[in-house]
């Protein structure tokens, strides 16, 4: 089998979401942002890059832990290659479904899809630079060398929250 490479993710593929923040008596307020994939996202690249025929899941619980395989078709050795990982249940809403998705995109991770995620610079919003229940976007996105080299999140409103302008020019 040839090796896969799934392409980097688009800005629009990423969503970004309130990790931490500070504790409500510190005297500087603070939030840090986080940059994610969703399972749709995982889906789409595998669909668009083996075919939608070329690939499955499947789940399998292991020492009371939820695992999802994602198998890919290596048509070479006529065999189902497969990556798994393990979820941790959703804090908000629907806690099995949240562990399901969780599984399968860590899985992803193991693929290869999205892994220049684990690249992100830190993002820290300061007080002042940020509203409560504001929502957050990747407005552009740039990599070097498979890792994020230029990265702009702007709030629902358009304006810039955060950039990291890239080292070059001519980035992938």
């Amino acid at each position: 089998m040839k090796e896969i490479k799934f392409r980097k993710l688009k800005a629009e593929e990423i969503e970004v979401k309130v990790g931490s923040k500070s504790k409500p008596e510190s005297k500087k307020q603070y939030i840090d942002l986080l940059l994610y994939k969703t399972a749709r996202t995982d889906m789409d690249i595998l669909d668009e890059t083996v075919g939608h025929n070329n690939w499955q899941n499947y789940y399998e619980t292991v020492k009371d832990n939820l695992y999802c395989i994602i198998e890919i078709w290596d048509e070479d050795k006529k065999q189902w290659i497969k990556k798994s990982d393990c979820g941790v249940e959703s804090a908000f809403g629907d806690k099995q479904k949240g562990e399901a998705s969780d599984a399968f995109k860590r899985a992803g991770f193991r693929c290869g899809i999205g892994r220049e995620l684990y690249s992100s610079p830190h993002i820290r919003l300061w007080e002042g630079s940020f509203k409560p229940f504001e929502k957050y976007f990747v407005d552009k996105i740039t990599y070097k060398n498979g890792k994020i080299d230029g990265l702009k999140i702007v709030n629902q409103n358009g304006d810039v929250v955060f950039t990291q302008k890239p080292t070059v020019k001519d980035s992938e």
